[in-house]
C-alpha cells in the first residue's frame, strides 16, 4: 500500500531505473560534441583558405582586439599559420632573385615588410591567451565550488530537508541551477557528473515522493523532449549543414541536461527517435564534404588556369618590347591576386599545385629580367641617339630659313618619338633641353608669322562657331571624346583681335562646366595641336596638382595616426579611407599623363 508520502517498492524501482539508463543512454553525447568540435575546427580552416598575407593579418588583429581574444585560439592557429607561411614563401622569393642575380646565398638578407607586424600579433596573442587561461582556469574552480555546494543541497534535501519544504520546487531550482553552473576542468568534470547524478538517483529512490509530483516531473520534461524533437525535425531541411550540426549539438545539451527523467513508456521512445533524426542530419554531412570537394575540384581547375597564362606570358611567341613586358607584370600580379583569393584545393595536391605556381611566377620574373638586363645597353644608344637630336636642334632654333627650319624640326620631334627609353636619370634632363630648343624656334617663328599674317579675325570667326558647339555638348555617351575634339580644335587657332580676347575666358568657363558635367579633370583629356609653351604650361599646371594631391594624402594619412588602430571597418573612418583611395588613383592618372608629355607621346 502507498500513501501520500511514502513510494511503493515497484516505484522506487521504476525510478532507480530510470535514472540509471539516462545515465549510461543519453550520457553518450559528449562523444558527438566532440565530433562538432571537429567539424567546427575543419570549417574555422576551409573558411581561412582563401585569404591573402593582408588580409590574414587584419583578421588577427580583429581578433586581439575583441575582449575574449584567448577564445579563439584555434582560429588565431589557423591564421598565425597562414600568414608565416606567406611570409616564409615571400622571402624565399626574394632570395630566388637575390641567387639569380648572381650573388651568394651565405650574404643573403631580407627583412619582410610584414614580419614585424607579424610578431607582434603573435606576441600580443600569446600574452592574451594565458591570460585569458589563467581566467578559465580561475572560473572553472569558482564553477567546481559552485557545483560541488549543488550536491550538498541536493544531498541535504533528501537527507535533512525541513518539514514543509517545498520538494518540486526545490529540486527543480538545483536542476536549473546545475544547468547553468558553467564548465568545469575536463579532469574534473566525470567525477563531478557521477556524484550529481548519484545524488539525484538517490533523491529519487529514498525521497517520499507522492506520485502527483512524479508525475508533474515527467510531464514537464515530456513536453521539453518534444520540443527538442520538433527542433530536430526541422534541422533536417537547414539548407546550411554546418548550422544545423551546430544547433543538434545544443540541442543534445539541453536533451541531456533539461528533459529528464521522463515516464518508462516514453523513454525509450522519445530518444529512439531523437536519436534517429540526429543520425539522418548526421549523414548529411556527406553533403557538405561533397559540397567542399567539389569546390576544391573546381579551384584546382582555376589555379591550374592561371598557372598556365602566366606560363604564356612568360613564352611570348613574338620578340617582347618594353610595352609587353609592363602589361604582362600587371597581368602577372592580377593572376597573383586571383591565385591567392582563389579557395582551398584537394589537399593531396595542395603542395604540388603551390610549387608549380611559384616555379612559374620565378620562371617569369627570370625572362623579364633578362630582358631588362639586356635592354641597359640599348638606353645607352638610345642616349646617344638623343644628344644628336638635341645638338641639331639647338644649331638650328635660331634659324629663319622657314622652309627648312619647319620641316627639319617636324623631323626631329618625330625622330625623338621613335628613339627609345634612355636611363631613368636622364630623362628629365635631356627633354628639357630638347623642349627649350624647341620651342625657342617655334615661339621665333609665330612671331614672324603672326606678323606677317593678319587672319585674327578669321581665326575669331572659328572660335566663335568651336565655342557655340561646346555649347550643346550634354553628359551622354560620347561626350567625353567630342569635348577632346573640340578643344584639340581650339588648340589649332592663333590669336584673336585684342578687344575680342574675352572669348577665350569665355571658352574656358564653358570647358569647365562641361568637364564638370561629364566627371573628367581637364589636365586629363587627350589633346592634339598643343604648341610647346602650351605643353610645358599643361606639365606645369600637373606637377602642382600633383604637389597638391600628394600633400592632400599625406595630410588624411597622418590624421588617421592618430588612431590606434585605423581600419577601414571603422565605419568613422571609412570615408576617409575612401578618399585617399579616389586621390591615389587620380594622382597615379596625372603621372601618367605628365610622362607621356615628357616623352613626347
Amino acid at each position: 500500500m502507498t500513501t501520500e508520502n511514502n513510494l511503493s517498492e515497484n516505484e522506487e524501482n521504476k525510478i532507480s531505473t530510470e535514472v540509471s539508463q539516462e545515465e549510461t543512454s543519453e550520457n553518450t553525447v559528449p562523444a558527438q560534441e566532440n565530433a562538432h568540435e571537429d567539424d567546427a575546427e575543419h570549417h574555422d580552416e576551409h573558411a581561412v583558405a582563401d585569404i591573402t598575407l593582408s588580409e590574414a593579418l587584419k583578421e588577427m588583429e580583429k581578433i586581439i582586439n575583441t575582449p575574449n581574444a584567448g577564445e579563439d585560439f584555434r582560429k588565431f592557429n589557423v591564421l598565425k599559420e597562414k600568414a608565416s607561411h606567406f611570409i616564409h614563401d615571400e622571402v624565399e622569393d626574394k632570395k630566388h632573385e637575390y641567387v639569380e642575380g648572381g650573388n651568394s646565398a651565405e650574404n643573403f638578407s631580407y627583412e619582410h615588410p610584414s614580419q614585424a607586424r607579424f610578431s607582434a600579433l603573435v606576441n600580443i596573442f600569446r600574452e592574451k591567451h594565458d591570460d585569458f587561461q589563467k581566467g578559465q582556469e580561475e572560473e572553472q574552480k569558482k564553477n567546481l565550488d559552485h557545483r560541488q555546494s549543488i550536491i550538498e543541497r541536493l544531498k541535504n534535501l533528501y537527507t535533512n530537508s525541513e518539514p514543509g519544504t517545498n520538494l518540486f520546487k526545490s529540486i527543480r531550482e538545483i536542476k536549473e541551477e546545475w544547468s547553468h553552473a558553467g564548465q568545469v576542468a575536463k579532469s574534473e568534470f566525470k567525477i563531478l557528473n557521477n556524484n550529481y547524478f548519484h545524488h539525484l538517483n538517490q533523491f529519487y529512490q529514498m525521497l517520499d515522493l507522492n506520485k502527483e509530483f512524479l508525475e508533474q516531473e515527467y510531464s514537464h520534461n515530456l513536453e521539453k523532449r518534444e520540443h527538442i524533437i520538433a527542433r530536430a525535425k526541422e534541422l533536417e531541411n537547414e539548407p546550411v549543414i554546418q548550422k544545423a550540426l551546430n544547433e543538434l549539438q545544443y540541442l543534445h545539451k539541453l536533451w541531456k541536461e533539461e528533459a529528464e527523467p521522463v515516464a518508462e513508456e516514453f523513454r525509450e521512445k522519445t530518444w529512439e527517435e531523437f536519436k534517429e533524426i540526429s543520425n539522418k542530419i548526421h549523414e548529411r554531412k556527406s553533403e557538405l564534404s561533397a559540397a567542399i570537394e567539389s569546390e576544391q575540384n573546381e579551384n584546382f581547375e582555376k589555379k591550374n588556369q592561371i598557372i598556365t597564362e602566366i606560363k604564356k606570358l612568360s613564352e611570348p611567341s613574338d620578340t617582347p618590347n618594353h610595352s609587353y613586358w609592363q602589361n604582362s607584370i600587371k597581368r602577372v600580379e592580377d593572376l597573383r591576386s586571383e591565385f591567392l583569393k582563389t579557395g582551398s584545393v584537394p589537399r593531396k595536391l595542395s603542395n604540388q599545385n603551390w610549387n608549380d605556381f611559384k616555379t612559374t611566377l620565378r620562371a617569369f620574373n627570370t625572362t623579364k629580367n633578362n630582358y631588362y638586363k639586356s635592354l641597359k645597353g640599348s638606353q645607352q644608344t638610345n642616349l646617344d641617339e638623343k644628344l644628336k637630336l638635341i645638338q641639331t636642334a639647338k644649331d638650328n632654333m635660331n634659324n629663319e630659313e622657314w622652309d627648312i627650319a619647319v620641316p627639319l624640326f617636324k623631323k626631329l620631334q618625330e625622330d625623338w618619338k621613335k628613339v627609345g627609353h634612355v636611363p631613368k636619370s636622364m630623362t628629365n634632363k635631356i627633354w628639357d633641353e630638347f623642349r627649350d630648343a624647341c620651342n625657342t624656334f617655334f615661339n621665333n617663328y609665330r612671331e614672324k608669322s603672326n606678323a606677317s599674317t593678319d587672319n585674327w579675325k578669321e581665326n575669331y570667326k572659328h572660335k566663335k562657331e568651336i565655342l557655340e558647339d561646346l555649347k550643346t555638348v550634354s553628359n551622354e555617351e560620347g561626350s567625353i571624346e567630342r569635348i577632346e575634339a573640340i578643344k584639340s580644335a581650339w588648340n589649332n587657332i592663333g590669336k584673336v583681335p585684342r578687344d575680342k580676347i574675352a572669348i577665350n575666358s569665355e571658352f574656358n568657363k564653358t570647358l569647365r562646366e562641361k568637364l564638370k558635367l561629364n566627371k573628367i579633370n581637364e589636365l586629363e583629356l587627350k589633346e592634339e595641336g598643343l604648341s610647346e609653351n602650351q605643353l610645358t604650361d599643361k606639365a606645369r599646371k600637373i606637377k602642382s596638382q600633383i604637389s597638391d594631391l600628394e600633400s592632400e594624402i599625406v595630410k588624411l594619412e597622418n590624421n588617421l595616426a592618430f588612431f590606434k588602430n585605423p581600419s577601414r571597418e571603422n565605419l568613422m573612418l571609412k570615408d576617409t579611407f575612401d578618399s585617399i583611395d579616389e586621390k591615389k588613383a587620380h594622382l597615379e592618372t596625372l603621372k601618367q599623363n605628365l610622362h607621356k608629355i615628357i616623352a613626347g607621346e
